[in-house]
Formats: structure tokens, sequence, C-alpha cells
């Protein structure tokens, strides 16, 4: 293990252990301060953070953009302070945490028999909704994780995700896509973070005007197992509580090959993710490349942002 990545794991594991036994004020007052002086050091994550933002509003100048990405990291800040003490919340902390609207799409769909594939973009904090779907609700969901490095890292994500009731598969390609398949056709649901391409086999879309990549994977695995698809978005406001919004069903196109049925099933999911995103741009946490100018654009040192 390099350098690096010991402290990398030595960095979460003290997030984990020591976080959240901080005073509630406490541990909001860091999160803050930690988001603001990472926002002055202006480093490459702030600054892809920023340039993101300005594809979601290309109107923006320097001023509002500055504004936004400050806000950004405090939403981001937020999401990992909430996330080292979510294990140490009460059920009925959570429950009184997020509220969600048109949840009846998830439940008609599992009412059905067929499953559902919810997907999320990197909003708010996705792993309290599913903390909040699995102790509020008690469904138990599958997902996915990307592979981390160090593997360490990785046990951690893994074991804090399931500590929180969800099933966590490792993102390996076709050996996750059958174990989800089987969890689906079994009436089960699968949530997915899927506004960013982890793999070579993405679908190009139109996002905000210009060319991305996202996973081909949920609309391929609706195809697949006849499960309902379920774009979700969600946000901050002011108070607590963390707001959803369930989207309306993509559907399955009754023509063409897979192939332009998973083109026309993706773009539907990212036109949703844009809506939610310009609705609440400060809340998406984007702080890598996305766009395919950004990622041709890539410096030959492999620069990951």
């Amino acid at each position: 293990m390099s350098a690096q990545d010991r402290l990398a794991d030595a960095l979460y594991g003290a997030g984990w252990s020591t976080v959240k036994k901080l005073p509630e004020p406490a541990a909001v007052k860091l999160g803050r301060t930690l988001a603001d002086l990472a926002w002055k050091r202006r480093g490459q994550g702030v600054l892809r953070l920023e340039g993101n933002y300005a594809r979601v509003l290309p109107d923006a100048g320097p001023e509002r953009l500055a504004a936004l990405s400050r806000a950004g990291m405090r939403s981001y800040l937020r999401y990992w302070m909430e996330s080292f003490r979510l294990p140490t919340w009460s059920t009925e902390r959570i429950a009184a945490s997020v509220t969600v609207e048109d949840l009846h799409h998830v439940t008609a769909g599992l009412d059905a028999g067929k499953g559902v594939i919810a997907v999320l973009p990197h909003l708010a904090n996705w792993d309290l909704a599913g903390a909040w779907i699995t102790t509020r609700l008690g469904i138990p969901f599958t997902t996915v994780a990307e592979r981390l490095k160090p593997e360490t890292l990785f046990d951690r994500f893994v074991a804090y995700r399931e500590s929180l009731g969800m099933e966590v598969l490792p993102h390996s390609g076709g050996t996750a896509f059958g174990t989800l398949a089987r969890r689906l056709r079994e009436g089960g649901l699968v949530c997915l973070v899927a506004d960013r391409d982890l793999s070579a086999s993405g679908v190009g879309v139109d996002f905000f005007g210009e060319q991305a990549r996202m996973p081909a994977g949920p609309a391929l695995l609706a195809q697949h197992t006849g499960a309902r698809l379920l774009p979700v978005t969600l946000w901050y406001d002011d108070s607590p509580v963390m707001r959803g919004r369930v989207h309306p069903p993509v559907e399955v196109p009754v023509s063409g090959t897979r192939r332009e049925k998973t083109s026309v099933m993706t773009q539907a999911v990212a036109d949703a993710f844009a809506e939610g995103i310009a609705d609440h741009p400060e809340d998406w946490h984007m702080l890598q490349r996305l766009w395919l100018a950004d990622l041709d654009a890539r410096p030959a040192d492999g620069d990951p942002r």
C-alpha cells in the first residue's frame, strides 16, 4: 500500500471513529469550516466543481459560480458529516430526516412484483436516502460500490453501507449485473448512482446541451428483467430534513434494437437528472470530469479531475 493510500484510509477511518462522537452542533460547524477551507484553497476538486456548474448555468458569471461552488462544498461536507454519523442515528432520527415526493412510483412497482431500479445522481446524501428506505419503509435493497484504493478503504465503505441495511456489490461488470438481475426478478429493489460512467461502455447523452456518457446498466436491467426504472433526485433546503422526488417511470420503447432502446432510456434518465440538478445545483457533488469535452482535454499525466 502506498503512503497516499495509507493516508486516505487513515483519514476516512478517523472520520468514522471521531466525527460520529461529536455533538451535533460541533459536527455541523466542523463540516462548514472544512468546506470553506477547501473552497478558499481553490484546489482541483473545487475548480472542477465550479467548471461543472458552469455547464449547468452557462449564463452565470464568475461571482455567481464562486458563490455556487462555495455552497456546493458546504453541501458536500454536509454529506460527509452526516455519513460519518449516520450509523449512530436512531431509526426515529433517520425516519424524520427525509421526506420524498411521489414515493408511490416505488411502492407500486414493488407491489407489482417485477422489481424496481432507482437511479440517482450525486445529489445531496444518497446514503441517507438508502438508510431511510431500509429503516422507515422496511425495504431492503441492493446497490453497487465503486472499487476504491486502497482495498481497506473500499472495505470500510462496504461495511458502512451494509450497516445501514444495504446489500453492496463491487462494481465488477457482468458479475454485479447478474446478481442485480436476480434480485429484480425476485421482485426486489436496486438503487444505483448513475450520473457518471465508470466503464468504457457508457451511453452518449445530451446533458445540459453537451455530450456526456452515463451507464447503460440501468436501462439494460430494465429491459432484461421487466423491472420499473425510476430516476430519483434529492436536495437539501434550510431545514435539517433532506428532500427527494421520485420521477415518473422510464418506459422501455416498444420498437428498436436493444442498443437504440438503451440510448432512449438513458437519455430520459439524464433528462430527469438534469431537471433535479438545475433546481438544486449546489447539492450536486460532481468533483470529477463528466462531459466528453472535458475528458478529451484531460492532461496526459492522467489527472482524474
